[in-house]
């Protein structure tokens, strides 16, 4: 019997309303058509169901009846016609469910059922209400240990791994927020990505920051760029929050890292944990002549990592051995610009005595930034410091007008090699010397005092070196001489020795060779008045040769006449 116009049949409403039952079931996890409650079953499709067979599944399931009604037209009589519903596909990752003439579509109820048992919370993911272990969700994706493109190697043990966030780099956002102020104010106006890249930190952590101070309305927008970007400017408030910035200090560089995030670097590019071998003494005096015998004496004092004292006469090397053993150790370590201690700047970076040698990168809007760029890649330092050295160099230097600290020259050479060169000869005595260091030679830390007041705890690990012409008993105690392990005298090189190193400095000098000539220099100036060989005289009397030879204009040769012009200069009084 057909219907007035605009009103569905009967069993066109019984059948959708037990397609929409079986759904919700479907979402609760039961099988769609199966059991319900009461124990009677309904077929999805089936257009022919009776009014009745309509009736006792709502009967029988009266929760989901009384579910239904608050959110689907169907309570209120205002189903469509069956010949105006269309099926539409569902979205991925979503039930799919029949759709109203404004194209939302149903859900399932979010209020509770009128039995009082509870129903899905809203925004909580489907399937969460499923039984156990049907939906359980993945585990976490961890994080990567290392920057993306790097794997531990020797020659670099470790990368600083670019922050994902403000709170997971450990960063002060307050001392970051000074930075930019004291930046923008002394540059006058400023793009968000060059600030960024002043302070080395993301433009992605940065660009928050600058929307905050605008809405504080301490920075303005000049314009905008063409990245889209913004030129930044202070207003009057922010110009004076930068001058109240500035009375605690002028710096606007690189963010400083944590204190403890610079320890915890230390320990994993320690020089103690690198262990040279044979081989890698061998590759770091390639370019140097040095006696098989020294070299078995240096290598188990240069893998020890510890300290030791080279000494010896004037001229064997021992400067050029010094300087040459940090080779044998992985080539880069990572270093912070600066280090933030509870608002202190204390800045470890100095390109007076590190050398820079960064990992290449993309450059550009589009750069990976794989490391943290508030980070130096250096290689592995060697500091060398002989007669100028003060106690005042080896506490950390403040700068009153700035207020900005300098680390001493032994944290900066923290996983390299410090040599104290002509020790002895310093303007502090002996004494005082050995004293400051007498505990971190033992304890492998140091305690420096900051301007401020705060006294920190540093790592002391770094290659202690002392070279000396002087005898080390002569100048220490016994106790000192027990926190530096190895002695290592740098003796007189044997003729055969002398004669090689006569070759090799020739080519260096671009001098020809003469065998003739060499005889006769150390028969005559050598043997004959037991003058003893020095490892820096072949190339000191070669110079003299040359320079006479260029200064007479004479071919540059080695003759006779030209050696004793040289001797009689060199050792005159000597």
């Amino acid at each position: 019997m057909s219907q007035s116009s605009g009103i569905p049949s009967s069993g066109n409403i019984d059948s959708q309303l037990d397609t929409l039952i079986n759904r919700i079931h479907a979402l609760s996890g039961e099988k769609a058509g199966g059991t319900r409650a009461g124990g009677d079953s309904t077929a999805t499709t089936n257009p022919g169901t009776t009014a009745s067979g309509a009736a006792s599944g709502r009967a029988a399931n009266p929760e989901s009846a009384a579910g239904l009604a608050p959110n689907n037209a169907v309570a209120t009589g205002s189903m469509p016609a069956a010949g105006n519903q269309s099926p539409v596909a569902p979205v991925a990752g979503t039930p799919a469910g029949p759709r109203t003439p404004a194209g939302n579509s149903v859900s399932h109820p979010a209020a509770p059922l009128a039995t009082g048992g509870p129903g899905p919370v809203p925004g909580q993911a489907q399937g969460q209400n499923r039984p156990q272990g049907q939906n359980r969700p993945g585990p976490a994706r961890p994080r990567p240990p290392q920057p993306a493109g790097y794997q531990p190697n020797r020659d670099e043990p470790w990368r600083p791994e670019e922050p994902e966030s403000i709170v997971a780099g450990h960063i002060n956002e307050t001392l970051v927020e000074s930075i930019i102020f004291r930046f923008i104010l002394n540059a006058g106006e400023a793009e968000g990505r060059r600030i960024a890249d002043q302070v080395q930190l993301p433009f992605r952590l940065i660009e928050p920051i600058l929307e905050r101070l605008k809405m504080d309305q301490s920075v303005a927008y000049k314009s905008a760029t063409a990245t889209n970007d913004y030129v930044y400017v202070l207003t009057e408030s922010g110009r004076a929050v930068a001058r109240n910035h500035l009375h605690d200090s002028t710096y606007h560089g690189s963010c400083p890292v944590r204190l403890a995030d610079y320890i915890e670097s230390v320990k994993l590019q320690t020089i103690e944990g690198q262990y040279p071998k044979r081989n890698d003494l061998q590759r770091a005096f390639s370019d140097l002549l040095i006696n098989p015998k020294m070299l078995h004496r240096l290598g188990p004092a240069v893998a020890s990592g510890r300290g030791m004292f080279l000494f010896g006469f004037p001229g064997n090397g021992k400067t050029s051995i010094a300087e040459r053993v940090t080779g044998a150790f992985g080539k880069y370590i990572w270093i912070p610009r600066a280090v933030d201690i509870d608002g202190d700047i204390l800045r470890v970076f100095d390109p007076m005595n590190h050398e820079a040698a960064m990992p290449e990168t993309s450059g550009g809007l589009l750069n990976s930034g794989s490391f943290d760029k508030r980070w130096v890649r250096i290689k592995r330092p060697t500091i060398v410091a002989g007669g100028e050295l003060t106690m005042e160099m080896l506490e950390v230097l403040n700068n009153p007008t700035s207020n900005i600290s300098e680390a001493p020259l032994q944290m900066k050479s923290n996983c390299g090699t410090l040599v104290i060169d002509d020790f002895g000869r310093q303007k502090m005595s002996v004494d005082q010397l050995l004293n400051r260091w007498i505990i971190p030679l033992e304890k492998r830390y140091d305690f420096l005092n900051m301007a401020s007041g705060k006294k920190i705890q540093v790592p002391f690990d770094q290659l202690v070196i002392f070279s000396t012409n002087l005898e080390p008993k002569d100048l220490v105690d016994d106790a000192f001489l027990r926190r530096i392990p190895y002695k290592i005298e740098v003796e007189n090189p044997p003729e055969a020795d002398f004669r090689k190193l006569f070759e090799i400095m020739c080519k260096v000098t671009k001098i020809p060779y003469n065998a003739e000539a060499i005889d006769y220099l150390v028969k005559t100036h050598y043997l004959a008045v037991d003058r003893p060989f020095r490892n820096c005289q072949p190339r000191d009397l070669l110079l003299q040769v040359r320079n006479f030879c260029l200064y007479n204009n004479l071919e540059v040769e080695l003759k006779k006449e030209y050696f004793d012009f040289a001797c009689d200069n060199y050792f005159s009084v000597m």
